[in-house]
């Protein structure tokens, strides 16, 4: 008769945590390159060739001769970017650019936080008719609201100044808002925050709903002020969220080009040209292709570094999800 061995079995080692913790992020990251993979291939399909041809014509002179005749256009090297860098008035589109982009993304931003406050506050139908109204604003094209700003500030018949003589006097009748370069501006962001708040008002309301009520009447128990909630408590909860918004409204407002365009009846003065609209004068205006596709590339050089850290913070987002 065989003795039974009485030591105990053994259970197999358990599956370290870390071990299974790196299995499933790369399992979740291969998941995501496929997911992300039809889309991919549409925008290198749609994007990419343009994309190249910028940039091979921007190393090109291309005139009207080899637009009309077809031939190659003789190769320039770096000429078109050498010829942009060193140009004073590049340098001060850009500066431009730059600014109303940091006034603008800052207004548009905090008007929109302050009305998703104010849409958590106020009566459930008050709420809805004003995400329908916004939606409306959202939904209108750029082209229409930039004529109907037209319209308002019109010199002659414009609402504005009707409006302005009746308050302040007769000497805001046949007022042109454009001749002072800092009241055109001031029209052009308005548009432009204006067609911007609805996106950021409702993504950000979406976003308070993950702020806990709990938090938030503890705080008030504790005799924290609104502020002081707001500022310890919602901003940051919420401060991926608005990373996100506040990104791709930058990449929107560093683009601008149908209001200003369109506001200055297609022939913007030097005074309001920006990157967009001054790469489009120089290639169409003046015929100087391969320069205005130089300064195409230069601009899409300067929105790189915020296009990474915008697709970063998705990532960082996915991750913690």
């Amino acid at each position: 008769m065989q003795a039974v061995d009485s030591r105990p079995v053994q259970a197999p080692a358990p599956l370290k945590t870390a071990d299974r913790s790196g299995a499933r992020r790369k399992r979740d990251t291969r998941t995501a390159w496929l997911l992300s993979l039809p889309t991919l291939i549409i925008l290198i399909g749609m994007l990419g060739y343009p994309l190249y041809r910028m940039i091979v014509l921007s190393f090109q002179n291309m005139r009207l001769r080899e637009l009309f005749s077809g031939a190659t256009p003789p190769w320039a090297g770096v000429d078109q970017y050498a010829k942009a860098l060193t140009d004073d008035v590049f340098w001060g589109i850009v500066a431009r650019t730059a600014a109303f982009t940091v006034v603008s993304v800052t207004l548009s931003v905090t008007a929109g936080l302050g009305i998703a406050l104010l849409m958590r506050r106020v009566h459930a139908k008050v709420r809805i008719f004003m995400m329908v109204a916004m939606m409306f604003v959202w939904a209108l094209p750029q082209l229409v609201a930039a004529q109907a700003f037209r319209w308002l500030t019109d010199s002659d018949f414009g609402v504005l100044n009707y409006l302005f003589s009746k308050v302040f006097g007769d000497e805001w009748l046949n007022h042109s808002w454009f001749v002072n370069p800092w009241e055109g501006w001031a029209v052009i962001t308005t548009l432009v925050v204006w067609a911007g708040i609805p996106f950021l008002a409702i993504s950000l309301s979406a976003g308070l709903t993950q702020v806990p009520k709990e938090l938030v009447e503890a705080a008030t128990v504790d005799g924290a002020s609104s502020w002081q909630t707001l500022r310890n408590i919602t901003l940051p909860i919420l401060k991926p969220l608005l990373t996100i918004v506040t990104t791709l409204s930058v990449i929107w407002n560093f683009g601008l080009f149908t209001q200003n365009w369109a506001l200055r009846d297609s022939h913007p003065e030097p005074v309001y040209q920006t990157l967009a609209t001054y790469s489009y004068t120089q290639a169409f205006g003046r015929s100087l292709y391969s320069y205005g596709s130089a300064i195409s590339v230069i601009t899409v050089l300067l929105m790189l570094g915020v296009m990474v850290f915008y697709i970063r913070q998705m990532f960082k987002i996915g991750e913690v999800d």
